[in-house]
Parts: structure tokens; sequence; C-alpha cells
């Protein structure tokens, strides 16, 4: 559902390109605490989050490619917004889904560069905000447990595809520049993007779920679902006492990271290059929601040509590799590997900070009880 150059006028893109700036600063300061595992994770989950953040883009930018055909002529992919919400949280979700966006508009031509205020609004901002509200709601009135967590991610994803594709109707409705008949765009946009929402769900649910029956510690969305054990003492139930931890010797080495922490990743790597690098290649070519509702309506008369249509990996392939199968191959190994490479670059530096910040607070704390 990429916007391209055009379809709105410069107000209104304007205006989008500042929510989306404002949504990206308070996600920074949010996604802080989050990859800082000040959200309930404790240090261990912020060594964790932040690569698991920067593969999550990764992920979400190979899955972009995978185009599902959902009805005659029309196709879909993933937003991604809820997966990543669900994943590593809201405020590093909307960054998540940022950087892939960012990197599409000015590497792939996916995506017009002055409507990239408006891509983030609709595709990063409104599908976490949306999915995030409706899973949180679904885990406090369903019963606790890891398929309730599969079941509302698969719906929180659902809704929040069509929430997206009917804000851009909003703002085309604002500052289209085309005259069209809104209330038929809002019907066909609205329609195609449920059927394009059940991919979605399914697809969130299958890549939260499998995450979970590994390492649920991993999920943001599931934190909680281990319960203290509990006994039953003079008719109360109480939490039972910690196992005491084994002595450690003295001359001890540093234990290793276990297997299972880095399991996740490289497997998630693995899958995100097999998709990108292979399985694109028989994506579906019919015209996606957004493209086909432009089409049928008239939208894209107004759509301008993209500023890098000419780039060396412009609609997703290698410019002067002859082979279609290879040049796409090799344009989605590409955008995976930048993905992780600069998500997981941004992460970091936003843990780096909030725990830099953390340290100073602390000796700034100890200063003062000194005096």
């Amino acid at each position: 559902m990429h916007v391209p150059d055009g379809f709105l006028d410069a107000p209104t893109s304007v205006a989008t390109g500042a929510m989306a700036a404002a949504a990206v600063a308070v996600s920074l300061r949010g996604a802080r605490r989050e990859l800082a595992g000040q959200a309930g994770a404790g240090p261990a989950g912020a060594e964790r989050t932040a690569p698991l953040a920067g593969l999550t883009a990764a992920f979400v930018f190979a899955v972009q490619m995978l185009n599902f055909p959902v009805a005659a002529g029309t196709s879909g992919h993933l937003l991604g917004g809820a997966l990543a919400a669900i994943l590593v949280g809201p405020f590093t979700g909307v960054l998540c889904v940022s950087v892939v966006l960012l990197l599409q508009a000015i590497l792939f031509a996916d995506g017009g560069l002055t409507a990239l205020g408006t891509n983030i609004t609709c595709m990063a901002v409104v599908t976490v905000v949306v999915a995030h509200l409706v899973f949180r709601t679904l885990l406090r009135v369903l019963p606790a447990g890891r398929s309730t967590v599969t079941a509302s991610a698969f719906a929180a994803a659902l809704l929040s595809v069509p929430a997206s594709a009917l804000f851009f109707t909003l703002l085309y409705a604002v500052g289209g520049t085309t005259d069209v008949p809104i209330g038929q765009v809002a019907a066909a946009m609205g329609g195609v993007h449920v059927l394009i929402g059940i991919g979605e769900g399914v697809i969130t649910a299958l890549t939260v779920g499998a995450v979970i029956a590994v390492r649920p510690d991993l999920v943001h969305g599931a934190r909680g679902l281990s319960r203290p054990l509990k006994l039953r003492v003079g008719g109360a139930l109480v939490d039972a006492p910690a196992a005491p931890a084994a002595a450690a010797p003295a001359a001890a080495a540093p234990a290793a990271a276990p297997k299972s922490s880095r399991a996740v990743p490289l497997a998630g790597l693995a899958a995100s290059l097999v998709l990108a690098g292979f399985v694109s290649f028989y994506a579906s070519a019919s015209p996606d929601g957004l493209e086909k509702v432009a089409t049928d309506h008239g939208i894209d008369r107004a759509a301008e040509e993209h500023a890098v249509a000419d780039g060396p990996l412009a609609d997703y392939g290698v410019s002067g590799v002859d082979d279609e199968r290879l040049s796409v191959g090799l344009a989605g190994v590409i955008g995976v590997g930048v993905t992780a490479a600069v998500g997981t670059g941004v992460f970091l530096a936003v843990r780096r900070r909030e725990t830099s910040r953390a340290t100073g607070d602390e000796a700034g704390a100890t200063d003062r009880e000194r005096i």
C-alpha cells in the first residue's frame, strides 16, 4: 500500500510529514525504554531486544516482497505494523516499519519520497496504534495463554490493515489531487484491504506463534505468560520460594550465551534471506490493493515518476543483471542485509543512549547521597 508521489497535494503531504516526524520522535523516546529492558524485560532483555528489532525490520522488508493474491486481479502484502508491535513493542515497532519504508523509498523506488510522511503515518503509525490497542484489549478480556496471544495477534493484524487503508482514504478526501467519488473509494479500499488483512493476520499469527513456541521471552506481547509457581499453604495460595542458585566456582569463566538465544535470530535472518532471495520471485504480479483502486477510480492519473526510478535497485531488481530471477533475488538479499544493518545500528544507538542516561542518573543520585 505504498503511496506514490502525486496522489496528495503539497499541504497534505507536508502535514503528514509533520505527523510522521512527531510520531517518530515520540517513538524514539518510548523505544529507549523498550530496548533498554525497562518495559519489564530487565537488563537481559536489553541485550536481546535491539538485535531482534533489527531482525524484525529485515523480516518485514522480506515479507513485503511477497505479494499474495486476494481477489481477481488484485494482490496484497504484509504491512508489518502489528507484527513489529507484538514482537518488539509499539514504539520500537513504529521505528521498525519506518526504517523499512525509508529504505524502500530511497533504494527501491517503492513509495514516493514526498509521500514518505504519508506512508509512515498510514503504514507504521496507524497500523501499530490500532494493532496495539486491539491486541492489549483482547489479552485483558480473554484467558491468559499462548493461544490467546496468537489469536489476538491475528485479530490485531487483520483490523490494522483496513484501518490504514481508510485513514489514507480520509487523507485523500482532504488533499487528493483528482476529483473522484470518495465514498466509492472508501468502500473499495476498505473491502479489498479486509481481504489483505486476513493474509496479514495469518502471517502475523504464524510468526508470533513460532517465536513463542521457542522463546516466549523474546516476544514483547507475550510477557507475563510465565506465572510464578503457587503453593497452597493453610488454604491460601502463595508464591513458591525460588530455588537457591548453585554457587559458581570462583575461577569459572563466563558462561557462553545459550544456543537458544542465538537460534531464533539466526533462523529469522535465514528465513528473511530465503523469502527475499528466492520466494519473492514467485510473488503475485497483480497490482496491490491501493494500485488496483487507484487504477479503477482514476486516482493514478496524478501519479508522478519516482525520483530514483532509474536507480540501481529500482523496482526490486539489480540494474545490469539480465536474468530476472537472479536480479530479483539479489535485490531482495541486498534489501534484507541493508535493512538488518541499518535497523540494528539505529536500535543499538537508541538503547545505548538510554543506558548512558540511566547510568548518569544513578551516578548523580549517588553523588547527591554523598553530599
